[in-house]
């Protein structure tokens, strides 16, 4: 049995070096880059107005004396020629500055009649303009490798001109539940049957690092059968295998068997963490290989422990542990064993405002209401005494994307 740290440093030993693809800037939500963006253009191009009002000289602006209106200046439509003295200019957000003048007075503090505009008070050079290279210029790093693709950075592509970006590939999932007793949702429930559910929980949390993610539904405890599914899997060729059920060492518990008969090299099959401690890793040439446990909790943390930051970092994400953070606790949390734990809570705000993290006292592997109800997991230590509450506690929230 080893270590939650052990069995992250083998996953990652194996995981190979994101390999780069060119996609459309609209496909690359969430996507991460694989070499940092670089502003191939100056933005603004010219110095611009940063409101509506009018452009002046501060040397010609007296309050209460008006100016000649010498013309427009507006988005896509400059005002030409070189605004004179005593001159003002009309213009617009994002319209060039005229040559001559050095400030932009808002609408507000202007009165106009006919061609003559007066001030309610002068000036300062500069103000209200947005001079050129304000937001960026050509040559800047803009975004960095190894960072997930927002819509506000997807924003800054765009605005430097990028009509596509490269980002790191995603792999193939497959993913199957084991077991002789699992049916499928909105099946008649026999006496002796469960509900699988793991897929359905599975499947979106690590569908945003797939390039696709193949459900090859329940399969019975039955060697030939399991055998068949997996070696499918294979022969597709997919990047990552997940299993479910059947992580353990009984009678008819055959993942581990199967996987070694199709030539998997296994690298562990038991972690000191709860929930989940009989998880299995290896790899069949390229391919990583989970093998998860088959209650639904314990399927649900190794993955989010285990196989997500993998993904991650199978697909270019610098962090993969993102968004780990700490936060205080909101009540005593008893001592813990030699195993690393895995505590659902839920974020609360406290009387000051801030959020904390409140245990669930439910621990058992097979009560999803109450990971329903969790927004996080506390990381509570191997060996770790009671934690009282207002301590600072480490937690893996459940609701974030990233």
């Amino acid at each position: 049995m080893i270590s939650v740290d052990d069995a992250l440093d083998r996953i990652f030993t194996r995981i190979p070096t994101p390999l780069p693809e060119t996609i459309p800037l609209a496909r690359a939500h969430r996507r991460v880059l694989t070499r940092p963006m670089i502003a191939q253009h100056t933005q603004p191009p010219f110095d611009a107005s940063a409101m509506d009002g009018y452009a002046v000289r501060t040397a010609d602006v007296v309050p209460g004396q008006p100016l000649f209106l010498a013309g427009t200046s507006q988005a896509g439509a400059r005002f030409t020629g070189m605004m004179q003295r005593g001159e003002c200019v009309r213009i617009f957000t994002g319209a060039p500055l005229p040559i001559g003048a050095d400030a932009v007075i808002m609408q507000e503090q202007a009165t106009a009649r006919g061609n003559q505009v007066s001030f309610e008070k002068a000036p300062r050079p500069g103000q209200s303009i947005r001079r050129k290279g304000f937001d960026f210029t050509e040559g800047k790093e803009l975004l960095p490798a190894g960072v997930p693709l927002t819509p506000a950075m997807l924003n800054l592509a765009a605005s430097a001109n990028y009509p596509e970006l490269t980002v790191a590939k995603r792999p193939r999932i497959a993913i199957l539940a084991t077991g002789d007793e699992l049916v499928a949702p909105g099946s008649d429930i026999g006496p002796d049957q469960i509900v699988a559910s793991n897929s359905y929980a599975l499947i979106p949390l690590l569908a945003p690092y797939a390039e696709k993610v193949i459900d090859l539904g329940i399969v019975p405890d039955d060697k030939r059968q399991l055998e068949n599914a997996i070696l499918g899997a294979f022969d597709y060729g997919v990047e990552v295998l997940l299993t479910t059920g059947g992580a353990s060492v009984g009678e008819r518990d055959y993942v581990q068997d199967v996987l070694r008969d199709l030539g998997v090299n296994l690298d562990f099959w038991k972690v000191l963490m709860r929930p989940g401690k009989p998880l299995m890793f290896g790899t069949r040439g390229k391919t990583l290989v989970f093998g998860l446990p088959g209650n639904p909790i314990s399927a649900f943390v190794t993955a989010m422990v285990l196989v997500r930051p993998a993904l991650k970092l199978m697909t270019g994400h610098t962090d993969p542990f993102w968004p780990m953070m700490g936060v205080p606790l909101g009540a005593d949390l008893p001592a813990n064993n030699e195993r690393r734990h895995y505590v659902r809570a839920k974020l609360n705000r406290n009387d000051a405002g801030f959020l904390e993290a409140l245990p669930i006292a439910e621990t058992d592997s097979n009560h999803s209401s109450s990971l329903a109800e969790a927004d996080a997991l506390i990381v509570q230590p191997e060996g770790s005494p009671l934690i009282p509450a207002g301590e600072i506690v480490e937690i893996i929230p459940l609701n974030l994307t990233g």
